[in-house]
């Protein structure tokens, strides 16, 4: 007779940890991560779309050349 395993049982253990972590937190910890997970938004969503165009994509047309050029910054010496 074959065991069948659960793999997910890990995963269930950590989601089912954060969760009632979360669940039980005073209403100030609540505020802090609220706050905390704003901050991730702006930092990862907000200040790349300003701050961090696609230069390789509006420069160059094709995937060949955005390669070349990335190949040629990397590997000649600066001037």
């Amino acid at each position: 007779m074959m065991i069948k395993r659960n793999y997910f049982l890990p995963l269930y253990k950590v989601i089912h940890f954060y969760y009632d972590g979360f669940r039980n937190m005073s209403s100030w910890g609540k505020k802090v991560w609220v706050i905390i997970i704003i901050k991730l938004f702006i930092i990862f969503a907000v200040l790349k779309i300003f701050f961090f165009p696609d230069f390789l994509q509006k420069k160059f047309d094709t995937d060949s050349k955005r390669s070349e050029y990335v190949i040629d910054q990397l590997t000649n010496s600066p001037k």
